[in-house]
């Protein structure tokens, strides 16, 4: 390219561009109402570092108003202030000029008046007025991120090309993580991929032992599952990758409003409850993403990626105490925790032993012999043919206490008893609660009675976040960092995914506008009477039903909404399913699909728990178009690959 003009350059890349994505517009496509948001994306992936950022609004992309520069070294509340400052000198221009003005403007008015059309109305600037966002910059972590993904991309490439996921997904880490193993979400999702704990369940081993989802090498699998998974529901990438972040339940609400492939449609109108910034400008994230990670040397010129790391591996054939494994390999607990970072504190605390099963991966370089010979080293008194019990939880961010008493198979109200809890059930993340193994505690002699079963509520406590807990120093523990969900103004960075209870169901959990449901496996109308705090006898009046009629999968069902609203429904509905789904998958995890053609005289019901062993909720979430009562011979569905998991 000698004797090229910098201009010139330009349009050759552009025209490069525009070659080279041909192809990719068909699997990732771009309509021309989406550019400015693209367009948007790349600026914050490549031109704004995080010590700057901008103010925009939130819809209209192409209006971004100015920099603001935010120090690192300023205090958070001097950036609040100026940010502040900085929103209400514009909202008052945007008032200004919404009230009519369009003469004897000054140089600001003028400019940000030109930011808009030119016949736009005074009612756009009004509403403009209160959508005005500040965007971190991003420039400095992407390019962090760019570095440090090659570590990994040679394995994802081949991961993704096994599942037939486009390799091109390789992108989506950098919109969720910036390709940061450590990365921790303040919703609890983690790792590279930010899954969170309840969808990471369904294809990895995710307990206090075991963290897959912070294993770039697991959690690459399960993202790529989980991305099959998505389009082979929704169809289209667009709107599978929509949903990686803001779940199959709500994307396909709106592709059933706006139609399968009308993307501009959902990502513009759609209202959604949940649908907010981040759920909008996932996609249009992921195509900027795309577009920087595919032309490195264009926005990040002289930039140097890390090679892949030759590892060993070998598969643990009993428990044994992590020191003792250190010793015998001839490396630090350090080095150790550094290449299995799915590794848990209670490893590094020696509450628990190294589980049997784990596959220890180091890099070829640290040793001096094969694995094998050296794991010989370990005495033979030290491979243990149990798990230590647990004793201690130590609550993390996202924990209550329901999901604490199923992982390890007790009783909310026992909890309650052997930790002295009082009545409000608050726990706070840092606090280590005593397990049912370790016997009651001397001080809860007084502890407060035990509840029925009956009376304990589905959610009974909320993390709350406390700045005096002091972090645990042990190998590969790694405090919490900035939350990479789009929450505020400030803490804005990356539009990762968002904390959902059911984030891979499709089921449609909503009370529609008539106040009727569609009736979902597990479901009775006792339960529904105890959401709605109503008898039973009330919905059977209403819907025409006799004594002891059984609702049906797929039928829908009349409400009444007297004593409680849409969203406390809502909301018990969706927490009764999380807790079933959580807890079968602590025992189980999905490994692939297979698909059945149904023959003459084969029932879905017999084929699910006798043949496949899947439970037909499972089934229905595979094939969530399917009219469970009007399945035809010759008909094609899907069943799910199931495991056990072992929970040790």
């Amino acid at each position: 390219m000698t004797g090229m003009t910098r201009k010139s350059r330009h349009c050759l890349l552009a025209l490069l561009l525009v070659v080279a994505g041909a192809h990719a517009d068909q699997t990732f496509p771009a309509p021309a109402e989406l550019q400015p948001d693209i367009d948007f994306w790349v600026s914050i992936f490549s031109r704004y570092t995080t010590d700057q950022g901008v103010l925009h609004d939130n819809r209209n992309l192409a209006v971004v108003y100015e920099r603001v520069d935010l120090p690192g070294n300023m205090s958070r509340r001097d950036r609040q202030r100026r940010v502040a400052k900085r929103r209400e000198k514009l909202q008052a221009i945007l008032g200004s000029l919404a009230s009519g003005k369009r003469e004897n403007l000054n140089a600001e008015e003028e400019r940000v008046l030109a930011l808009w059309p030119a016949d736009v109305s005074n009612e756009t600037l009004a509403a403009a007025g209160k959508r005005i966002r500040y965007q971190q910059g991003l420039k400095d972590r992407f390019r962090e991120g760019l570095i440090r993904a090659g570590r990994w991309r040679d394995f994802i490439q081949k991961e993704f090309t096994a599942l037939g996921v486009p390799v091109e997904l390789a992108a989506l880490p950098h919109v969720e993580s910036s390709y940061d193993p450590d990365a921790r979400s303040h919703v609890g999702a983690s790792g590279i991929w930010q899954f969170t704990r309840s969808t990471g369940r369904r294809f990895m081993r995710v307990d206090h032992v075991i963290d897959e989802r912070n294993d770039p090498f697991a959690a690459t699998r399960a993202a790529g599952k989980l991305l099959a998974y998505n389009y082979s529901i929704t169809g289209n990438w667009p709107m599978a990758i929509t949903a990686y972040n803001h779940g199959l339940a709500g994307v396909r609400r709106a592709m059933r409003r706006y139609g399968d492939d009308a993307y501009v449609d959902i990502l513009r109108k759609y209202d959604g409850r949940t649908f907010g910034f981040a759920s909008r400008n996932f996609y249009v994230a992921f195509l900027a993403a795309k577009q920087v990670d595919q032309n490195v040397e264009h926005y990040f010129p002289g930039v140097r990626i890390e090679s892949p790391t030759d590892f060993t591996q070998i598969s643990l054939q009993a428990y044994v105490p992590v020191t003792d494994l250190a010793d015998a390999l001839g490396v630090t607990p350090a080095e150790l925790s550094a290449h299995n970072p799915a590794l848990q504190p209670t490893i590094w605390q020696g509450s628990k032993h190294l589980p049997k099963g784990f596959e220890i991966r180091l890099p070829t370089s640290l040793l001096d012999a094969p694995l094998d010979s050296l794991m010989a080293k370990v005495p033979a008194d030290k491979w243990q043919s149990a798990q230590l019990p647990d004793l201690f939880h130590t609550i993390a961010r996202g924990d209550t206490l329901s999901q604490i008493a199923q992982a390890y198979n007790t009783r909310v109200s026992t909890l309650v008893a052997l930790n002295n809890l009082g009545s409000s059930h608050r726990i706070r993340a840092g606090q280590r609660l005593r397990l049912p193994a370790a016997g009651p505690a001397p001080t809860v002699a007084a502890a407060a009675p035990t509840q029925p079963p009956a009376m304990e509520p589905p959610v009974e406590a909320v993390v709350v976040a406390s700045a005096d807990v002091p972090a645990i120093d042990v190998p590969g523990v790694v405090a919490e960092q900035t939350p990479a969900a789009m929450t505020d103004d400030l803490t804005a960075s990356l539009p990762g995914t968002l904390q959902t209870a059911l984030l891979s169901d499709p089921s449609d959990y909503d009370v529609a506008e008539d106040k009727t449901i569609e009736v979902q496996p597990l479901e009775t109308l006792g339960h529904y009477a105890d959401w709605l705090e109503i008898r039973t006898q009330r919905l059977r009046d209403i819907n025409g039903l006799a004594f002891r009629t059984p609702v049906e999968v797929g039928r829908r069902i009349k409400l009444d909404l007297g004593t409680v609203d849409v969203k406390t429904f809502e909301d018990r509905r969706i927490e009764y399913h999380r807790a079933r789904q959580d807890e079968f998958f602590r025992g189980h995890v999905i490994t692939g699909v297979t698909e059945h053609v149904i023959a003459e005289g084969e029932s879905i019901w017999i084929l699910a728990l006798r043949e496949y062993d899947v439970p037909v909720w499972l089934f229905r979430q595979y094939n969530p178009e399917l009219d469970l009562h009007k399945v035809i011979p010759g008909t094609a569905v899907r069943f799910p690959v199931l495991a056990a998991s072992e929970r040790t």
